[in-house]
């Protein structure tokens, strides 16, 4: 006996007290006996917490999903390759618990032994494999070897002897509790229905002694958590494939009815070009309301400990993201429910679009969070094709569930007038079919003329008042009529009915912009950008909105996402291009609108933009090569007559000017539609270009164009 054990005081017990309880019959010394503890935890030791957020919370994923399922990052990124295996080379040598990972499964006290009572609550226990090499289960599963110790218990290599493969046995609870494992062993057998390829697979359930086994799918590879501790913070278009892929699993387990509860980056392996989830110790059903808790501290929501939903389920696989392309700093302490700013840590400064995926999936009101995995995916697709993108310089483009396109190509200005921000531009949320009005919206939506609209939806929003599709498009016809105040009130009212309504918001950004009020719009479409972070539509909408309130930088960085992720936005490349141009950076500004492909239908708008960005005069004047350049970006160009002579007004005009202000030096060898650069033939061109628009012209239009080309023409004697 240890010096200071006491001996069991219970009648014909030979056991001594260790931590307060006997190490035989496991009973507490009569005075440990009149303790309690009034502590509730988790199985981390996770305390519950009060709920933060009530009422409902609304699905953006109103059209069938068109995110990939059938390939690892949708074949947009390749993942590097794993060395294959053999299955016996993962058998720990010396299987032993660390210190740091030795707790009461029941109370989260830490404990020093391998094996005794919990000197809290008496619990006994155990962190020696109770399996060992050789041993037989169910006659047909025989043990190679230790692989891991999880929350549950140890985690085993056997070879099924049947079917000639390698599975794996893991613990279905504390093996010291033999009624309670044949409790769980039969409560657990729902297991054995999952049925997914990103899942392991359950197949058999086996008695061995005190203890109930799962035997699963033995999957070879390295968990998440092996690969970022081996590389660091992985590469973000690799880390998004990774949990984009695996919400699949996520939202299948959902759809039966079940919650994972425990995910994190040591519970999905990589084998292959593949992902999967390989630890259902912790599943549970949505509607048990008593079984116990499993969360991980760092990855559970903070109102994890009054039961796990599917908001909870979704917070873990974001923190889970966090985890594999950041370093967070007091991640179970400071950063438990929290992720670093910008400027602490500067992938989520340079990703944008990740941190706001990020700090939505992780709000602390669980109403604020992704509705669902499908939509959480959906939203996690649109940020690795900015990711990849960006990163190669080649547009990645898709149809989105949400959002129909840039409209600017169907209306443009007439003539060549600049393209400037129009609210008429931005792109229309698509109508959410499951709206009880949406069959009779789809038929007035075409209708050209905006009174008849108004008056037709008003008629169906009396026959069907519970339809928001029905007040959305009466909102926005009443803006097109004029009648700005009852548009407003109507989208004040959805709003305040529904504060997860994204819709409202979105429409009455486009009113505040139509009105000039830049910058209340620019904090809606900001919002709209949250609640939609793999969307591009809300940031072509932020972009136009922060460029009319003159916060020039924020709409640059927004335009440039956009038109880089999907050129078809052609609004995103004229919006950056002014963003460049007014801040004289003329060769950025050409740059941009060289992203509009050749095949665009607003290509020849492209071209004259660039020649008024070539010409403008924000920084330093332009130079000869600039000239050069606005010239030849129009000359070949199919342009009305009258359209041509105010473009060589444009072009002749700002080459005279610098020619005689003697900011740029004649250059014989320099033409300028076909002039050399001098001011006797600038004049003559611009000349030239005055009478042939006056001859398209009458009355005192072209009496005014006559006076120009007279004032404007090369001197002479005569």
């Amino acid at each position: 006996m240890a010096p200071g054990n006491e001996v069991c005081a219970q009648p014909n017990c030979l056991g001594v007290l260790e931590d307060g309880y006997c190490n035989i019959c496991g009973l507490a010394a009569p005075k440990a006996a009149t303790k309690s503890s009034a502590a509730v935890s988790t199985a981390t030791g996770s305390s519950p917490a009060e709920r933060n957020g009530s009422g409902s919370r609304r699905s953006v994923s109103r059209g069938p999903s068109r995110s990939s399922r059938k390939n690892l990052g949708a074949g947009l990124i390749s993942v590097p390759e794993l060395p294959a295996a053999e299955p016996e080379q993962s058998i720990l040598t010396d299987p032993k618990v660390p210190d740091s990972k030795r707790f009461c499964f029941r109370c989260d006290r830490p404990l020093t032994r391998e094996r005794g009572f919990c000197g809290q609550c008496g619990q006994k226990y155990s962190f020696i494999p109770t399996l060992l090499p050789g041993d037989m289960l169910g006659g047909q599963y025989e043990v190679r070897g230790a692989l891991a110790y999880g929350g549950l218990g140890w985690i085993y290599l056997a070879f099924d002897r049947t079917l000639s493969r390698y599975v794996v046995l893991k613990g279905l609870l504390n093996a010291e509790d033999a009624a309670a494992a044949a409790v769980a062993m039969a409560e657990r057998r729902f297991l054995a229905a999952v049925k997914h390829p990103n899942i392991v697979g359950i197949y058999n359930f086996v008695q061995h002694g005190t203890e109930g086994f799962i035997v699963m799918e033995y999957v070879g590879g390295r968990t998440l958590r092996d690969i970022r501790r081996a590389r660091g913070p992985l590469p973000v278009a690799e880390a998004i494939a990774y949990i984009h892929r695996i919400l699949g699993a996520v939202g299948y387990l959902h759809e039966q009815g079940l919650l994972f509860c425990d995910f994190k980056p040591e519970n999905v392996m990589l084998e292959g070009e593949d992902v999967k989830l390989i630890d259902l110790g912790g599943v549970r059903r949505c509607d048990d309301l008593k079984g116990d808790i499993y969360g991980t501290e760092g990855y559970s929501a903070p109102e994890a400990g009054d039961g796990p939903t599917v908001a909870s389920d979704l917070y873990t696989v974001g923190r889970t993201l966090a985890v594999l392309v950041s370093d967070i700093r007091g991640f179970t302490k400071e950063r438990r429910y929290t992720l670093p700013d910008p400027q602490e840590e500067p992938i989520f400064a340079r990703e944008e679009s990740l941190f706001r995926f990020l700090l939505k999936a992780t709000a602390k009101n669980p109403d604020d969070r992704f509705v669902s995995a499908e939509e959480m995916a959906e939203q996690l697709m649109g940020i690795l094709r900015e990711t990849v993108a960006v990163e190669t310089g080649t547009p990645r483009p898709a149809v989105s569930a949400l959002f129909g396109g840039d409209k600017l190509p169907l209306n443009p200005p007439p003539g060549i007038n600049p393209i400037t921000v129009d609210y008429r531009d931005l792109a229309e949320p698509n109508i959410d079919l499951s709206d009880p009005a949406a069959t009779l919206v789809v038929g007035v939506a075409a209708w050209p003329d905006a009174d008849h609209k108004v008056a037709a939806l008003r008629q169906i929003v009396d026959q069907r008042p519970q339809s928001v599709e029905a007040r959305l498009r009466l909102s926005e016809s009443l803006l097109e009529c004029g009648s700005v105040e009852e548009a407003e009130t109507i989208l004040r009212a959805l709003e305040s009915e529904d504060p997860w309504e994204w819709r409202a918001r979105w429409y009455r950004g486009r009113l505040l912009l139509a009105g000039g009020k830049a910058a209340e719009a620019e904090k809606l479409f900001d919002q709209v950008y949250f609640d939609l972070p793999g969307e591009l539509a809300p940031k072509l909408a932020f972009a136009m909105a922060a460029e009319a309130a003159a916060n020039l930088d924020i709409a640059a960085r927004m335009y440039d996402l956009v038109a880089r992720t999907d050129p078809s936005f052609v609004s995103a490349c004229f919006g950056l291009a002014r963003c460049l141009a007014r801040s004289g950076d003329r060769k950025g500004a050409v740059a941009a609108l060289d992203r509009i492909p050749k095949t665009s239908s607003m290509y020849a708008r492209s071209r004259i933009e660039a020649a008024r960005a070539l010409t403008g005069n924000a920084g330093a004047p332009p130079s000869a090569d600039e000239l050069a350049s606005a010239s030849a970006a129009i000359e070949d160009l199919a342009l009305d007559p009258a359209d041509r002579g105010m473009l060589e007004d444009l072009i002749y005009g700002s080459a005279l000017d610098l020619v005689l202000s003697r900011r740029v030096a004649p250059n014989a060898a320099i033409r300028i539609l076909g002039q050399p650069l001098s001011e006797d033939n600038l004049r003559a061109g611009l000349e030239r270009s005055y009478r042939a628009m006056a001859r398209l012209s009458d009355g005192r239009e072209k009496v005014r164009l006559v006076d120009r080309a007279n004032r404007v023409r090369p001197r002479s004697l005569f």
